[in-house]
């Protein structure tokens, strides 16, 4: 985002931005995975269009195509938008433009074999010195002998042709060995086999295609979709040295401007260099020092600054790191280095801050005005303002179709080339081989004809007697073909005999198991009854000994008041027989109940 003609990448009270006359100073966005570095280039990346800069990004992921479509609002965008502070802010597409060496998800980009030149292409090819001479020797008989090399058909008939007329060019061009000339075929096939091919044709990419802007004023974003690119390491190297190559050869010294010409980011910068030809990292070092001076800025993207060779990243002087992880010593290590390459701020502990760093926020560096390397803040990342993800294949096809450089290279183009003309001679001088041969051909076929006659009537004999045998073999064939249906249809019937038994044991089986099941529920019906029955039996014997007790004791009660009129020895009596009474009923009741419990 735009900020007094700044780049303002994150920060609130510090807020962090990038000078556009130090943009070309190149940079480095870090950090383990998922901790925000896509939304950074984002932001970057719409940030540079916005001023007007092209810029270029290789989207490895598949996830940067969304730059072309409105970005969509969200709680959490509102609150990251918030946290900012940000008025007005506004969802935007960005003019984009999708490139695909494959032409699959975007603009096909192609170059030339001539375009590569023999020393770029021996280098990325691996090829030792004896075979990049060779190589070099094979362009210039090509140009001697006005031999366009466009595409490999064109590189890999010439090699053969001058390895088939080596004699001719040794005393002008020196030795040719046959074997030099199939090593350079095999390291050739290579490339075929990653799908080169499509890659080198015309018409030629122009590079300076990609510094356009749209009527707005903003730069364009060219995307190239690396997806399947970079799961072919060769011609993906290949790709870039060509690439880095045509834009330092094709572009003027400019020195220092108020903003760079164009910016390049190379996501996954770690792939790149990975197993990377000693050439192609040599290359990049010497690119990445020159091309400051002709107005281009270089950014790279990986999951540590370990990733980028030293030399390289030492010319890396505008940083955004994120988060990254230590769980081995060795990863400490690089915790520990990553911090070291800041200028440390005094508010904070810079390498204790790269492991608790949220997702979205990073530590920043980047240069000043005067060129010095800023502080180390400690800031979150702005939101984009287009779409976070893919923008989908039906809406990149729809952005490519409608732009006038798709039908610059939508199209192949084979003209004619070395390939041709080598195969005319080739034709011409099997020409005359072809009608000395045809002569003796005829000759032949006149003796062969007499032959030919000859063995036609043994042969017709024979097939007669052949004929009759045949016939003869196939009503034996007949035959044994109607036994053995019969023996099938005996098979099929016995088969479904014994599925109907097999059948009918299992229904059987079913209708006994339903019957025990019926039985075993009647069963417990009855029990179930007669515990019911047991219970209502057991409740009329209590209440029948209670109402016995009660009685019991009231006729007691009674008596007690009789004996109370008495004399002594009466009310001694009917005491007595009150308690003989009562002891009874206690009898009574645990006979009753004792009963009832032994049954």
């Amino acid at each position: 985002m735009l900020y007094d003609n700044k780049i303002w990448v994150g920060g609130t009270d510090n807020k962090c931005f990038i000078e556009p006359s130090k943009a070309n100073r190149h940079g480095l966005i870090a950090g383990a995975t998922g901790t925000g570095k896509s939304v950074t280039l984002k932001v970057m990346a719409e940030s540079f269009s916005d001023m007007g800069v092209p810029v270029f990004l290789a989207d490895v992921k598949g996830d940067m195509s969304g730059i072309c479509a409105r970005g969509v609002n969200n709680e959490n965008m509102e609150e990251r938008i918030a946290k900012f502070g940000i008025e007005n802010f506004e969802y935007k597409a960005y003019p984009t433009t999708f490139y695909d060496v494959f032409g699959q998800m975007g603009i096909p980009m192609r170059t030339t074999i001539s375009e590569l030149g023999p020393i770029l292409l021996g280098r990325m090819l691996g090829l030792s010195d004896v075979q990049r001479a060779v190589l070099s020797m094979v362009f210039r008989i090509a140009d001697d002998q006005g031999l366009l090399l466009l595409d490999l058909k064109d590189l890999r008939l010439l090699l053969t042709y001058i390895g088939d007329h080596a004699d001719e060019y040794k005393l002008t061009y020196g030795n040719i060995s046959t074997a030099t000339i199939g090593a350079i075929q095999r390291n050739l096939a290579l490339l075929v086999d990653e799908g080169a091919e499509s890659f080198f044709t015309e018409p030629a990419f122009d590079v300076n295609d990609f510094f356009k802007v749209d009527s707005e004023g903003r730069g364009m974003i060219n995307v190239l979709n690396a997806t399947e690119l970079f799961n072919k390491p060769l011609l993906y190297s290949t790709f870039l040295l060509w690439l880095m190559s045509e834009i330092y050869e094709n572009m003027p010294e400019v020195g220092d401007l108020d903003k760079p010409k164009m910016v390049f980011f190379f996501d996954e910068a770690h792939l790149l260099f990975n197993d990377a030809p000693a050439f192609l990292l040599e290359k990049i070092d010497q690119i990445v020092r020159l091309i400051r001076s002709k107005g281009i800025g270089v950014y790279f993207i990986s999951q540590s600054p370990s990733d980028i060779p030293d030399n390289i990243l030492a010319q890396l002087q505008n940083r955004v790191q994120h988060a990254l992880r230590a769980y081995t010593p060795a990863e400490q290590k690089k915790i520990k280095a990553a911090a070291g390459s800041f200028r440390a701020n005094p508010a904070f502990d810079t390498e204790a801050a790269l492991s608790e760093l949220a997702v979205g926020e990073a530590l920043i560096s980047f240069l000043d005005e005067k060129g010095t390397p800023g502080v180390v803040e400690r800031a979150f990342i702005l939101p984009p303002q287009s779409f976070i993800g893919s923008a989908g294949f039906e809406k990149i096809q729809e952005i490519t179709d409608s732009n006038p450089l798709y039908e610059k290279y939508r199209l192949s183009v084979d003209p004619e080339s070395a390939y041709e003309l080598l195969m005319a001679k080739y034709e011409g001088k099997s020409a005359a081989a072809a009608k000395a041969e045809e002569e003796k051909q005829a000759i032949e076929e006149e003796k062969a004809a007499a032959a030919e006659e000859k063995a036609a009537e043994k042969e017709r004999l024979a097939e007669e007697k052949a004929a009759a045998a045949e016939e003869k073999a196939a009503e034996k064939e007949r035959l044994a073909e109607e036994k053995a249906a019969e023996k099938e249809r005996a098979a099929e019937i016995r088969e479904q005999r014994e599925k109907d038994r097999q059948e009918d044991r299992e229904r059987r089986i079913e209708e006994k198991e339903r019957a025990a099941e019926l039985r075993e529920q009647r069963e417990k019906e009855r029990q179930e009854d007669r515990a019911r029955k047991e219970e209502e039996r057991i409740k009329r014997e209590e209440e029948k000994a209670r109402k016995e007790a009660e009685r019991a004791e009231a006729k007691a009660k009674a008596e007690a008041e009789r004996a109370k009129k008495n004399s002594p020895l009466t009310k001694i009596t009917n005491s007595a027989m009150t308690a003989a009474g009562r002891q009874v009923g206690s009898s009574l009741v645990r006979g009753i109940f004792g009963g009832l419990l032994k049954k």
